[in-house]
């Protein structure tokens, strides 16, 4: 009975935090209430706030859960693919997917949950600065596996790659939301595909 009771609090956790993920990413953390989540999923509000206890735990939590969904969208698909160009474009290619496809309403949740604390300070800030950092970090090690395999011209600013790649990236998503239209992704789609290629030591070996 003890891991029944236990797989069910599980169970009711993760149904709060798909919907949390969701909501945040269209109103912003600050909009999460336990009493709402608990109103709208016709749970009790004392069994919500006895998973999370305070507004402080149900934010930090929806960004775990949020980044597990973007790592299970983006990182995972892309890595199947072998360390070179190819996979540092499929990395690139996902995540204008995951964004284009609205896995989140809202379009990226860490690029909408980053602009509404960006100037703050506390715990929620801080999980968002080390989940964009991570993202950040991934991104470069893709790129430098890419140079490593022979495939990435050598000498290339890694660094400086990185942040062009993931502007084009942003500022789809941007785009996207802001006006609620997507050819900006064809944009950025392109964008990204010559930027690579003018890195790579075969150009033929990325989309044509």
């Amino acid at each position: 009975m003890a891991d029944r009771r236990i797989e069910r609090g599980n169970q009711t956790r993760q149904l709060i935090l798909r919907r949390a993920v969701d909501l945040a990413s269209v109103e912003g953390l600050d909009g999460l209430s336990l009493g709402r989540l608990a109103g709208e999923l016709e749970l009790s509000k004392s069994g919500v706030f006895a998973l999370f206890g305070s507004k402080e735990d149900l934010q930090l939590a929806t960004i775990g859960a949020a980044t597990k969904i973007f790592v299970e969208h983006v990182i995972e698909p892309a890595n199947a693919a072998p360390p070179g160009i190819d996979r540092l474009w499929r990395t690139c290619d996902g995540w204008l997917t995951y964004s284009r496809d609205r896995v989140f309403p809202g379009g990226c949740f860490f690029y909408a949950a980053s602009a509404e604390f960006d100037a703050r300070s506390g715990k929620v800030h801080d999980a968002l600065v080390a989940a964009r950092a991570d993202w950040s970090r991934h991104l470069e090690q893709t790129a430098r596996d890419a140079q490593r395999a022979g495939e990435v011209v050598s000498g290339t600013d890694i660094p400086q790659l990185v942040f062009e790649l993931a502007a084009f990236l942003e500022m789809a998503n941007a785009e996207s939301v802001l006006h609620d239209e997507f050819t900006c992704y064809d944009k950025a789609f392109r964008a990204v595909l010559n930027r690579l290629r003018a890195v790579a030591t075969d150009p033929a070996a990325l989309p044509a």
